[in-house]
């Protein structure tokens, strides 16, 4: 009994979902375009982004420039947005905002837009192009929108996107270190200091540039000795005088009297 029962419900199903198809490759095939808009419209409101977007797509030239055109356009972004189509989505995000500054979701897409390219920012490991894009169009939109109540959204999410910039370039700076190009390290991790001087990896910096530079100098020429010896020096400085409990203090220092002493041998 309970086998007859399952087949009959998925007669049923299946009968449903053949009926469904045929009804939406109709309405697909049809030339009337309103008929064809209030389709797509009540697939969006279901949810069925799939079919919604592929009527959408096939009227969108039809209301170009018409009250029917912005909706299809505004529908279509979060068509794309909710299929994670987020190139797509950021596309017609920002093309709406763009030819609808008066709309009033210019404002809303402006900022999904936005949204969509930090929602494809990667891993710090991997290339940062949309981190970088996603910042600057967050900071476009705060500059724009100075009152709108995304600015504190906005801003927690460029704390994060510069997280990952920072990472990446300290990683960036510290296999420089860890190959032993030293003079490479020194210009990567000077970078990290002056590009990112609220980071957590801050201190690490400070203490893997003075020993950089030490490193840098050990494998110098004579004539170049000296002046390399002198920048370890001069972060020593810097780092006690930012970090004067520093965890590296005890290192440092070594290093600090080890550099001193070459100078003043050389």
């Amino acid at each position: 009994m309970k086998t007859a029962s399952l087949n009959i419900l998925l007669i049923i199903l299946s009968a449903g979902i053949m009926l469904s198809c045929s009804k939406f490759q109709k309405t697909l095939k049809s030339s009337d375009y309103n008929l064809k808009y209030d389709a797509a419209v009540a697939y969006y409101e279901k949810e069925d982004y799939y079919r919604a977007v592929s009527l959408f797509e096939d009227i969108e030239n039809i209301y170009k420039a018409s009250e029917k055109g912005q909706n299809i356009q505004y529908y279509m972004s979060y068509c794309y947005y909710n299929q994670g189509s987020h190139i797509l989505a950021g596309h017609y995000f920002k093309t709406f905002a763009m030819r609808f500054p008066h709309n009033e979701h210019a404002e809303e897409c402006e900022y999904m837009s936005a949204y969509c390219s930090a929602l494809m920012s990667p891993e710090p490991s991997l290339d940062q192009t949309y981190t970088v894009q996603a910042i600057e169009e967050m900071q476009a939109f705060i500059n724009k929108y100075p009152t709108s109540t995304r600015i504190e959204e906005c801003n927690r999410i460029i704390k994060k996107l510069r997280g990952r910039l920072e990472t990446k370039s300290f990683e960036a700076a510290n296999l420089y270190y860890k190959i032993g190009d030293f003079k490479a390290a020194t210009i990567a991790f000077k970078n990290n200091l002056d590009e990112f001087p609220d980071s957590p990896y801050r201190e690490n910096v400070r203490f893997l540039l003075l020993k950089s530079w030490f490193y840098y100098a050990e494998k110098s020429i004579l004539t170049k000795q000296q002046e390399r010896y002198q920048n370890c020096i001069n972060e020593y400085y810097a780092l006690i005088a930012e970090y004067p409990s520093t965890l590296y203090m005890k290192e440092a220092k070594r290093i600090f009297d080890t550099a001193t002493n070459k100078i003043t041998k050389n």
